[in-house]
């Protein structure tokens, strides 16, 4: 089973983690699985970017993004070559290390 290493983040995850995934699952269902509360404003309908993250490695194991998830990055805070949505992006086999950005475009935390 692959493994995803988020990176420490001040708030969400300030020790970091180490957490297994199903390939299949999508990322933002695996930090969610594992109390990552990683925000997700639109619940999980590609309709929003406040589960944006960085795949500082493995994203070439992902599924391809689609047109929907790319018009939506261009909206994202800190946009950069390694973003997705994490709610769109799919675990395959490979580990990850995921980088959970320090702002979204969310005005307001949910606390999902």
């Amino acid at each position: 089973m692959p493994q995803i290493i988020f990176l420490p983040h001040e708030e969400i995850c300030p020790e970091g983690a180490i957490v297994e995934a199903e390939a299949g699952t999508s990322i933002c269902d695996a930090a969610l699985n594992h109390g990552i509360e990683i925000e997700h404003a639109c619940e999980k309908s590609c309709a929003c970017t406040t589960c944006h993250v960085y795949i500082r490695e493995g994203g070439d194991s992902l599924n391809e993004s689609d047109e929907d998830e790319d018009d939506l990055l261009d909206k994202a805070w800190g946009l950069d070559p390694d973003s997705r949505l994490s709610c769109q992006a799919i675990v395959a086999e490979q580990d990850l290390v995921i980088e959970i950005p320090k702002y979204t475009i969310n005005m307001v935390s949910e606390n999902h």
